[in-house]
């Protein structure tokens, strides 16, 4: 039963490491001592210890990868189409190039200068990413304009 889910799990694991470990086991199955697996293998003795008792409490799941990385980066395609993306629009927002990118590729970047640096390869400034500016307001300056216009000819009067 063991032997035939070891051998099993050797046939479709794609990954080395993966079948290292259930070779020694395997071997550990059949019989064979620490001292004849190691230069087999080339592992340690340590080695044949952890993945034994991992099978044993696990079965092969216990053999397999358990860290499979994510993944961090965009890649050079992906790279140029977002770039050429930042280039097709009038308007950008941090905020849009985070969400294309993360739902595009499932790359989120840990600082928020990764993001900078792609806007400033597409020649494009983040820092003036709004059509226009949020804190202006029409009515505002036009009251500032007329107040400094009364007290400038008010000044002249004197």
């Amino acid at each position: 039963m063991w032997i035939q889910s070891l051998e099993d799990f050797i046939k479709e694991s794609l990954d080395q490491r993966e079948i290292t470990r259930a070779m020694a086991v395997k071997m550990l199955l059949y019989g064979y001592k620490h001292k004849e697996i190691m230069p087999i293998l080339n592992v340690s003795s340590g080695f044949i210890s952890t993945w034994k008792k991992a099978f044993f409490q696990n079965g092969v799941e216990g053999l397999k990868l358990a860290y499979k990385g994510s993944k961090g980066f965009l890649d050079a395609q992906q790279h140029t189409e977002v770039i050429e993306w930042l280039q097709t629009k009038d308007e950008w927002t941090l905020n849009e190039l985070e969400y294309q990118i993360a739902s595009q590729y499932g790359v989120t970047f840990e600082s928020k200068q990764s993001y900078y640096d792609l806007f400033n390869e597409a020649r494009i400034s983040w820092k003036k990413t709004s059509a226009n500016n949020p804190k202006h307001d029409p009515e505002f300056v036009t009251s500032k304009k007329k107040n400094f216009v009364s007290c400038w000819r008010s000044d002249d009067q004197k």
